[in-house]
């Protein structure tokens, strides 16, 4: 394996975990909402990662099926879902999103659970970052070893 490959992984790993906070400040930013855009309550989203095969060229495509070790795994976001648990449902009868029976229904986001997630996916996007530079401190110090 190429040490540029490196840079192929963690980059597709940072983009996938940016992908992955923008969904997380997307729930987060919904937790109490009552309506979203379709008039029903905001359902969380969740991120599915996906194991994607790198080629030579650094795509998904170009490797060669004949040779497993010319090719080698990065991360995509495969599809975003959404959780299908009901949201929590509050009586406030004056409310005017409430229904006949007075009860509120909010979004089914779990404030602690997305917090848990957000860090998660930080520390996951940081590590990628340390791994990238890490391979370019070697790569320079493979070059200083070439002029000395």
């Amino acid at each position: 394996m190429s040490m540029f490959k490196v840079f192929d992984i963690s980059g597709s790993a940072v983009s996938a975990q940016s992908q992955r906070l923008n969904v997380v400040a997307s729930n987060l930013a919904n937790a109490d909402s009552v309506a979203g855009p379709d008039g029903q309550a905001y359902k969380a989203r969740q991120v599915v990662f996906q194991t994607m095969l790198m080629g030579a060229s650094g795509s998904a495509a170009g490797a060669d099926p004949g040779n497993p070790v010319d090719g080698s795994a990065g991360v995509r976001v495969s599809t975003i879902t959404e959780d299908q648990t009901p949201g929590r449902k509050v009586h406030q009868p004056g409310h005017p999103a409430a229904d006949a029976e007075g009860y509120v229904t909010f979004s089914n986001v779990n404030a602690v659970e997305e917090m848990v997630n957000m860090i998660s996916a930080s520390r996951s996007y940081q590590n990628n970052i340390e791994v990238m530079n890490t391979a370019k401190t070697l790569l320079q110090k493979t070059l200083q070893l070439g002029q000395g």
